[in-house]
């Protein structure tokens, strides 16, 4: 399944999370990194107008759908893919750098978050091997001297797997980088998925999930900042919907 982006295209690569746990699983045992994304409709926004955004998704090496409109429109083309949000991959992966004995990085958020979640994890993830904690300071360039200096911090930790937690595109920039400059690494950007268990930040109630309204509670919870971006989600559907109908007629 891929999706139009401006001059560009984003390919769905792993439709099925036990695929993609089996390929990560096989790279940790191989001493292989990799880049993983989790595309989803403000991501399709963004990827629009921002090049290097663009140039770091095709940089990836796995894109997974987190978003159920993306699920829906996979459906609508007839080639269905999985919902695999980020914040839910955390512990998952976790689960297998455990089992590899691969150590692990948390980066992203705020100091305070990063020990919440590192805390979580061990609780939830007996045995896990957290390497580095590392909070980027405001105003953070992935592409930068700071990107460089992260990844250099990651490398002298022994980390295999490195969760950002960056927002995009930052994460997105910084794993593609992490992937030419580090390719021993891991890099999976989860978005808020650390805030989430570090408790930070509130997901969505389970039922809200379920009912595909995870974007309207957390439109609710800030209203002011997410309006604008929902409302931008919203007018490229029709488009994205149009061109999933005609891959199916194809």
């Amino acid at each position: 399944m891929h999706f139009d982006v401006g001059q560009g295209r984003v390919t769905i690569t792993m439709p099925r999370r036990a695929d993609l746990m089996q390929e990560i699983a096989a790279r940790f045992a191989r001493g292989e990194g990799f880049a993983l994304a989790t595309v989803n409709l403000d991501h399709l926004v963004k990827l629009r107008t921002e090049r290097a955004f663009r140039e770091a998704y095709a940089e990836q090496n796995f894109v997974v759908a987190d978003g159920n409109p993306l699920v829906w429109m996979s459906r609508l083309a007839a080639d269905p893919v999985e919902l695999i949000p980020g914040a839910d991959m955390v512990v998952p992966l976790a689960e297998l750098a455990a089992a590899g004995a691969v150590p692990v990085a948390l980066v992203g958020s705020t100091e305070k978050a990063l020990q919440g979640a590192a805390e979580a994890l061990c609780r939830e993830v007996p045995g896990l091997n957290i390497a580095a904690c590392i909070a980027p300071p405001m105003g953070f360039d992935p592409a930068g001297p700071g990107g460089e200096a992260v990844l250099a911090d990651l490398d002298a930790s022994g980390a295999r797997l490195a969760f950002l937690a960056l927002g995009a595109p930052k994460q997105e920039v910084l794993a593609a980088r992490g992937r030419a400059q580090t390719p021993k690494i891991g890099f999976a950007s989860i978005g808020a998925g650390l805030d989430f268990l570090a408790g930070t930040q509130q997901r969505a109630p389970r039922l809200f999930r379920r009912l595909s309204l995870e974007w309207l509670w957390r439109m609710g919870s800030n209203p002011r900042r997410l309006a604008g971006r929902y409302a931008k989600c919203a007018a490229i559907l029709p488009g994205h919907a149009l061109r999933s109908w005609r891959l199916r007629t194809r």
